[in-house]
Formats: C-alpha cells, structure tokens, sequence
C-alpha cells in the first residue's frame, strides 16, 4: 500500500521545485525557515499548496472510504485505486505541459495539487488499515523506504522520464497493486465460499 510514497517525494522534490507532496513533515520545516528566513532560496507557496491538497485528500479520503466500510463493501482496493488515478492524471497533466522536460520550470499548482491529494487519500487509506506496531520514527521509516518503496527508483525516474511519465509509472504500479489485491480478495472470498 505505502508504495511509491519516496518515490513520489522524489519525483516532487527534484521535478517539482523543492517541496514534498507526500512528507507533510519537510514541507512544514520549510514553512517554518521561509518565514523565519532561513537563508537561501526556501520555498514557502509550493509547501503551503501541498499541504493544503494532502489535506484536501484527507479530508475527502475519510468519508469515501468511511462509506464503502459501513456497508461492509471492500474499501481497501477505493484508496490505492483512487490514489493511481489521481497520480496518473497529474502526470498526464505534466506531461502535456511540459512534455519531456526533466523538470517543471515553474510553479504548476495543479500537478503538485494532485499529486498531495493522492498523498491524502493514500494516508487515510493507512491509517484506517489500522497496522499495529506501524513504525513511525521518520528518520528509520525514511531510510528503510528509500531502498523498500522505491525512493532510489523515484529518484531514477525523473532523469530519463521528466515528472510527467515518472508520475504515469508510479501510478500505474499503485493500479497493478490495488488489482492483485482485488484479485487476492476475491479468491479467498471465492476459497472461503466453497469450503
């Protein structure tokens, strides 16, 4: 489920213009230095915009996934599927306006948007899987992540790719995971209902 979250950051950061569309954590240090004028050339618009979609996806993630779960509808395979298309759009979007650019050259509001919105609804699709003993030092979690959810393929994909197909193809990744899990699903139901 948590696939491509670094991977993602990595496309955000080094494509985007140096802020996080899933860490909300370094984008409030750079709300924090900008203001305080921490020196240099520290964003504060594109931070501020991100943090406000992962929230958006939040806030939206909450209730969807809330509903499907009253009912008893299988809600896990609603969040990482959601969170793919949305992931794909955004590419998509990139990758119309800026073709094969190895980087976005300005502030493009509407793929970071989209992007932290993917990032909001994947955070609430983790945190209502209610996984115990879910490590959450940052740090530790980062550096595991790196080499275990494709930080160092997110930090590949933007050279060859621009943010544009590198978004498509961490997208289409999330979509593959959230078709085999439906597709685990419905054969332990199918498993469950013959024996």
């Amino acid at each position: 489920m948590v696939f491509g979250r670094v991977a993602v950051d990595a496309v955000s950061f080094l494509t985007l213009g140096k802020m996080f569309c899933a860490l909300a954590t370094g984008n409030v240090l750079f709300l924090s230095f900008g203001p305080a004028g921490g020196g240099g050339d520290v964003p504060v618009a594109r931070p501020a915009a991100a943090v406000g979609a992962f929230v958006a996806g939040c806030v939206i993630g909450v209730p969807a996934l809330s509903a499907l779960v009253a009912p008893g509808r299988p809600w896990f395979v609603a969040g990482p599927a959601g969170d793919g298309l949305l992931l794909i759009a955004s590419g998509a979007v990139a990758l119309g306006r800026y073709g094969l650019a190895k980087a976005v050259d300005h502030t493009d509001y509407v793929v970071i948007g989209g992007v932290a919105l993917a990032m909001g609804l994947r955070a609430s699709t983790v945190l209502r899987m209610h996984v115990p003993g879910m490590p959450t030092p940052l740090s530790q979690t980062a550096m595991a992540e790196l080499v275990d959810d494709g930080g160092v393929l997110g930090a590949w994909l933007p050279v060859p790719l621009g943010p544009g197909r590198a978004l498509i193809v961490i997208g289409a990744a999330v979509l593959v995971c959230a078709a085999a899990s439906h597709a685990a699903g419905v054969r332990r139901e199918g498993a469950g209902a013959q024996g």
